[in-house]
């Protein structure tokens, strides 16, 4: 993965990460963030960083195929 997708992401994917209401999944995720010990979340943390840029290159991929609206 490029430092560019890495920046972007620290820069601009995971403050709209953090500031998304968890809404139905607050419990799920408190509870995940407590059991996990330090590595693990470290682990999380950067599975989190994997799965949400590649989820928005999949939305850039899909996006261009749309027409307008």
């Amino acid at each position: 993965m490029s430092d560019f997708m890495k920046k972007f992401y620290a820069q601009y994917i995971k403050p709209q990460l953090d500031a998304a209401p968890p809404e139905e999944y607050e419990m799920h995720l408190d509870l995940l963030k407590n059991e996990l010990g330090y590595h693990a979340l470290e682990s999380y943390d950067k599975t989190l960083e994997f799965t949400a840029i590649h989820a928005f290159l999949l939305g850039l991929r899909v996006g261009q195929g749309l027409p307008q609206a």
